[in-house]
């Protein structure tokens, strides 16, 4: 048995070095997990076909939050979420809602959902033009309004639970990602393109506690949730959930939260059944996993956020073509027909849209991109041109989920990423490419990151 003096000169040192590491911590963070399952069945997001209530549960849904704060005192909250995608209508009033519990401001709060497509239709307003039942409706809009009440609440706890941290990151490979743009004699079609091109990158954030126990797994992959398809009735996270899970069940007591990249014309293959659900989300995770045990690369402050609108230009038609566009391909006619009823009430169609930029640079290490909407993968080549292809983490459907963004290229061929908007009529003018990757390169310039000669 060690004497009495010998055990407390020994605990002394341990909380000497507990507090010492304490106070040298680069980062604190925060995490805090809300289940976000509807307690009555309601209609599934991601497919028109579908109009009725999910039937069961496989498994159920998450929001989880993580709240950076640095060594000067800069705070900032990353949201993810197993949903279809978060409009402006839904996010922004939660955003305002956070600001107003929170000294945060807008450009230190990041939204993104994982665009799973067996998860509930989301929406303020009761719509039943699209075959959706009146309770059903009424449903949608009680539960839409329940999930920002549980937005708000899981960014206040992170928030609560700052602690000291230690964050660092690296990046896999996985290859259930595969091109969705198909070209036919008849056009470009959702099929199978094994030589299109994907982002099969798997970033991994990790945060440990300054002891160096495992806390928070962020990891990304640019692909859509899509292994399930219309005849799915099932709520689930699809490949991103069980990916999760499986992070989860391997590392007890994480937290991993999933981030989706520009995977706007990628689907995963196999798909179509929830084994194939099951299995790509166990090879990304154990990819994750994988990642977790390498040497992974500190990420250091400061934490330096910025949020910025760019309008993004629309194409112009006449009425004429609009008409013609009425009887094209099955992506041209929703839109079409919606900028003719326009006209038709001598309303004057939509020159631009606006849509929301985040980014987030730590310190020299790692430059997080924020962008809304469904990206397609040209933008990650066309970003790293203009900021540099180093210490990149890109993420789409973020903030605003208002539809397809293509790149020149994807419109210039057509295809169903060319359906443009569907939270207001339009379609993207090709110009918008361009105007999108320079404001990327702006707030990249705003925000400190080294950026190459132009």
């Amino acid at each position: 048995m060690k004497p009495v003096a010998a055990v407390v000169i020994s605990l002394l040192v341990l909380n000497s070095a507990s507090s010492t590491n304490a106070a040298e911590a680069e980062w604190k963070a925060g995490l805090a997990t809300i289940k976000i399952t509807p307690e009555k069945p309601v209609p599934m997001a991601g497919y028109a076909s579908r109009t009725k209530p999910f039937e069961k549960v496989e498994q159920d849904i998450y929001a989880k939050a993580l709240a950076l704060e640095d060594r000067s005192g800069q705070r900032a909250v990353l949201v993810t979420t197993d949903l279809l995608g978060l409009s402006r209508a839904v996010a922004e009033p939660i955003c305002e809602r956070i600001k107003e519990k929170t000294t945060l401001s807008r450009s230190q709060i990041l939204l993104n959902s994982a665009h799973t497509h067996s998860a509930p239709v989301l929406s303020l307003e009761e719509r039943t033009e699209n075959g959706i039942a009146s309770e059903d409706a009424r449903n949608i809009v009680a539960y839409t309004r329940s999930l920002q009440d549980k937005l708000v609440q899981v960014v206040t706890q992170a928030l609560e639970r700052l602690e000291p941290a230690q964050l660092s990151w690296g990046s896999g490979v996985a290859h259930l990602a595969m091109n969705r743009r198909e070209f036919t004699p008849r056009g470009v079609i959702l099929g199978v393109n094994p030589r299109g091109l994907v982002d099969r990158t798997v970033p991994v954030l990790r945060v440990d506690s300054p002891e160096g126990a495992l806390r928070v797994v962020l990891f990304g992959y640019a692909c859509h949730n899509t292994t399930l398809t219309q005849t799915n009735y099932n709520l689930c996270g699809d490949y991103a959930g069980f990916a999760q899970a499986h992070i989860q069940h391997q590392h007890p007591g994480a937290q991993a939260m999933f981030m989706i990249g520009c995977g706007g014309d990628a689907n995963p293959y196999p798909r179509g059944t929830m084994a194939d659900a099951r299995e790509n989300g166990a090879m990304l995770g154990r990819e994750d996993c994988r990642v977790l045990e390498t040497s992974l690369r500190p990420v250091a402050g400061p934490l330096i956020c910025v949020f910025d609108h760019v309008s993004l230009p629309l194409q112009q038609f006449a009425r004429a073509e609009l008409e013609k566009m009425t009887n094209g391909p099955s992506w041209q006619t929703g839109n079409a027909k919606a900028m003719l009823a326009k006209l038709e009430r001598d309303e004057k169609l939509s020159s631009a849209y606006e849509t929301p930029v985040a980014l987030w640079q730590f310190g020299t290490n790692l430059t997080l991109v924020g962008l809304s909407g469904e990206v397609v993968v040209d933008y990650v080549p066309l970003i790293e041109q203009a900021i540099g292809p180093l210490e990149l983490w890109f993420a789409g459907y973020c903030n605003d989920v208002f539809g397809y963004f293509p790149s020149a290229r994807v419109l210039k061929e057509g295809g169903y990423e060319c359906r443009g908007l569907y939270a207001a009529p339009g379609f993207f003018a090709p110009a918008a490419q361009d105007i999108l990757v320079a404001k990327v390169r702006e707030l990249a310039q705003r925000a400190g990151r080294k950026l190459p000669t132009p």
